[in-house]
């Protein structure tokens, strides 16, 4: 009776948290070819920006490959294909991508150090086929928006049809899971020039995210299938018979019902005065593009004589695009609006990964997957 009561009701109950501030298979199985667009299925399907790379042993196509070498980037392109997610592609070496690396460490049985040694990258090498760039054309049908600045005032959100992006950049961010600054440092205007305006029918160069094929087989959620589509997710992950979130390393990690470590996400877990829920607990339900009952009394920094509203649903909504709710109440493992705080900021005692990682956990977990919050 009560999943049947989600399933009506799990929008009014997402009220604790908010923001404060390629065919690659998981492990090291390779699979052969990086994920290829998806055939069209229920009018859904894997658009044109999506990856196509060669296979082990096959070269890159000279069109498609780097204009220069990026080294870091590559490595992060190959650990999202892995499993191990990098957070935000950008081609440096921070939190999320030592992180990542301990995964993929963890799972090959090497020692964990983190850091790029000469095992991981022996390792890696397997995959070195797999470019850090490609070059794709904005699509009109992606560049259609409607995009606009968001109003700050939670009152004024409720008002709107969706809490979508603010602008085209950062759609095409979102969709090649890093950040505008990435997008505009790979495709820099002539010296002098002011930043590239990105539009409709336009070739750029982004980080070349993988896994991003879509199939509609079985699934009748044509929204969520756009929504994957749009974050270059694709349908195919991994099933989860286990997920540790570890407040001391700031980690979400999978496992298979054989123990083995599939997945890795870095995530925001809490704060000094909503700590993370330590415990065992159930998934009871998961809810793509879900709505948001902002409810002002849940909050500690915020006045209790706001309204409480209904928000509508969208990527720069509090919780993103996916609500995985809890057995404890009020908690939920979730999106955000800013992927660049992930690991960093503070939440609301919930968790909170990417719009893009917490997307592909959706398609990993139900609620037979087993939750443990550890210190």
């Amino acid at each position: 009776m009560r999943r049947f009561l989600l399933t009506t009701c799990l929008a009014l109950s997402l009220a604790a948290c908010n923001s404060n501030s390629s065919g690659i298979g998981t492990g090291a199985t390779d699979t052969g070819a990086a994920s290829e667009p998806a055939q069209e299925q229920q009018g859904i399907t894997a658009d044109s920006m999506a990856s196509h790379d060669p296979g082990p042993g096959q070269a890159p196509d000279p069109a498609a490959a780097d204009d220069q070498p990026r080294p870091i980037m590559k490595v992060q392109v190959v650990l999202e294909r892995l499993g191990f997610a990098p957070g935000v592609i950008d081609g440096q070496m921070g939190l999320s991508t030592h992180n990542a690396l301990r995964g993929l460490q963890q799972a090959n049985d090497l020692p964990q150090s983190g850091e790029l040694d000469d095992q991981t990258q022996t390792l890696l090498s397997r995959w070195s086929q797999i470019a850090a760039t490609r070059v794709v054309t904005i699509l009109a049908d992606f560049a259609a928006g409607p995009f606009a600045p968001l109003p700050k005032d939670p009152v004024e959100q409720a008002k709107l049809p969706s809490l979508g992006y603010a602008s085209l950049d950062e759609k095409l961010a979102e969709r090649f899971h890093t950040t505008p600054e990435v997008l505009h440092a790979l495709n820099p205007a002539p010296h002098g020039s002011p930043p590239v305006a990105f539009a409709a029918g336009q070739k750029i160069r982004v980080p070349n995210v993988g896994n991003d094929a879509i199939s509609a087989v079985g699934k009748q959620d044509e929204d969520w299938l756009r929504t994957l589509a749009s974050l270059g997710v694709g349908t195919d992950q991994p099933p989860l018979d286990r997920i540790v979130v570890s407040r001391s390393k700031g980690t979400l990690s999978g496992y298979d019902t054989a123990g083995k470590l599939v997945a890795l996400f870095t995530v925001t877990t809490g704060s000094s005065h909503d700590p993370l829920p330590l415990g065992n607990w159930k998934i009871y339900g998961i809810d793509h593009n879900p709505k948001f009952h902002y409810n002002p009394d849940l909050f500690w920094d915020v006045s209790d004589k706001k309204p409480k509203v209904l928000l509508p649903p969208g990527p720069n909504g509090p919780v993103g695009v996916v609500w995985i709710d809890l057995s404890k109440e009020h908690y939920g493992i979730h999106g955000t609006p800013e992927p660049q705080t992930i690991g960093r900021s503070q939440s609301h005692g919930c968790v909170r990964l990417t719009n893009w990682d917490v997307a592909r956990l959706a398609q990993m977990v139900s609620t037979k997957t087993k939750v443990e919050f550890v210190a």
